[in-house]
């Protein structure tokens, strides 16, 4: 699975972990989070992250 990092703070969602913060559960793609997802570190919108 493909892993984002946010372009502000740097954090990097992997898919394999999820986003405890947001409840998404391990193993939910980038590409299926909500829109309205943020970065759990510094709040940046999902549409900020790029590809690693």
């Amino acid at each position: 699975m493909k892993r984002y990092k946010c372009k502000l703070c740097g954090y990097i969602y992997d898919p394999e972990k999820g986003d405890p913060k947001s409840n998404t559960e391990p193993g939910t793609p980038f590409e299926e989070l909500p829109d309205t997802w943020k970065c759990p570190s510094c709040g940046l919108p999902k549409a900020k992250f790029i590809e690693i």
